[in-house]
């Protein structure tokens, strides 16, 4: 046996080994790789379906946000004889003619007569304004009997879904004989401000709130972020000194939100006494959080710019600030515009630092200027998520889905102005 195998043994050459586990490390490296292409496609897949998951959820539990259900309700405005005459409500001076004249009470009287003694739990709380409305839109309704889309109740919102009572769910079936609701778009919820009826409440004052925000936000953090990254990229000596500034620059990237709206509440309000849950404060507390994520993407984006450039300009006898504004800050522009935008996008999601400075107010009207009371959309919708009554949970994964859609509108901006000035070298 030993002479049959010996000669097989010794025509095993060395570099038949070295081929055998050549091939055994090449089967291994590409089944490595299969592995890591394996776990990367299903880490795409699951995330994939996480959003997925979110969007539906959102879209599903909010679109009911958007509309509002109404009832008809037929009102005799001639019996009621309000003491007001149709020249009255023509003009500006229309709301104070109707104010205290019995809207409310010829509202409740006519629900009752409409939908039996318990016709007042039909109706929202604030029903009688779009009464009021009505008759201002067309005053000649004074001397008619008309029937007018009033919004109903949460409580009967809830059996209207499916839930609810069984004496709700009574009452909409009863309703629904006479076919007496309406589903309508609700542009009150894009126009209006906050309210304390869910049926009557918007994201307007919100919308305009955030708006002014980040208007200050950007005006501030934009030109010294940007005008920081050139000092420390272009014209700064390398010392301790500086290797001191960019490290306290990356920590502040990394401190909690929160901590900067401390730090707002302690110099805008308590040492400045600039006036409180204004968008003013709000924009220069975020502009302070989104301060360094600005700096360190312009530093990254004017790095990134090829040194042959600057010696080019040099040569052809431009100055230094030339070079900076000339050459480098646009062919860097691409990045430095999405690192602000991405910076944007994280203030318009931010909630802590702005509930510090007391952005979380009960804001009625939409803000008229910088210094006036706002909230921003975040806020609300951490305001409208807290409230007991269910007829909020739509409005809020409504407001979520219009926040969404701002986000997405941001990195789509990005994306945008990144292929539009980036440079291939």
């Amino acid at each position: 046996m030993n002479s049959t195998t010996s000669p097989n043994a010794a025509e095993r050459t060395p570099t038949d080994w070295t081929s055998r586990a050549m091939q055994r490390r090449i089967r291994r490296r590409y089944a490595a790789e299969r592995r890591f292409k394996f776990f990367g496609l299903a880490a795409i897949v699951l995330s994939a379906g996480f959003l997925a998951f979110l969007l539906i959820v959102m879209v599903s539990n909010g679109i009911g946000g958007f509309t509002r259900t109404e009832v008809k309700l037929p009102v005799d405005f001639a019996q009621a004889q309000l003491p007001v005459s149709a020249s009255q409500l023509q003009g500006p001076g229309a709301d104070m003619a109707l104010a205290n004249v019995g809207i409310e009470d010829l509202t409740d009287n006519s629900a009752k007569a409409a939908f039996g003694p318990d016709g007042d739990l039909v109706l929202s709380d604030s029903a009688w304004t779009s009464v009021r409305d009505a008759l201002k839109d067309d005053p000649s309704l004074l001397g008619k009997r008309a029937e007018i889309d009033v919004p109903i109740s949460s409580d009967l919102q809830e059996a209207f879904d499916g839930n609810g009572t069984p004496e709700f769910k009574a009452m909409v079936s009863r309703l629904k004989q006479k076919h007496a609701f309406d589903q309508n778009f609700d542009t009150g919820f894009l126009t209006k401000a906050d309210a304390t009826d869910p049926t009557t409440v918007g994201i307007w004052g919100a919308v305009k709130g955030s708006f002014f925000t980040m208007l200050v936000t950007l005006a501030i953090a934009f030109p010294i972020g940007v005008l920081s990254a050139v000092y420390l990229e272009e014209y700064a000596p390398r010392n301790r000194w500086t290797d001191l500034i960019e490290v306290s620059i990356n920590n502040l990237a990394a401190v909690p939100s929160i901590i900067f709206g401390l730090l707002g509440l302690a110099v805008f309000l308590s040492f400045f006494h600039l006036p409180r849950s204004a968008a003013l404060v709000g924009g220069l507390t975020l502009a302070l959080m989104i301060m360094p994520v600005i700096v360190i993407a312009s530093r990254n984006a004017i790095k990134a710019v090829p040194p042959s450039i600057r010696d080019a300009a040099l040569g052809v006898g431009a100055s230094r600030i030339q070079v900076v504004f000339h050459h480098v800050l646009p062919l860097a522009l691409p990045g430095i515009l999405t690192g602000t935008i991405i910076g944007m996008a994280r203030a318009l999601g931010e909630t802590a630092p702005l509930l510090m400075i007391g952005m979380r107010a009960f804001i009625a009207s939409p803000p008229e200027g910088f210094t006036d009371p706002a909230t921003v959309l975040p806020v609300q919708i951490f305001l409208w998520s807290d409230q007991v009554s269910r007829g909020f949970v739509e409005r809020t994964s409504a407001a979520i889905i219009v926040l969404l859609l701002f986000l997405l509108a941001m990195n789509a901006l990005a994306i945008y102005l990144r292929n539009r000035f980036e440079t291939r070298w």
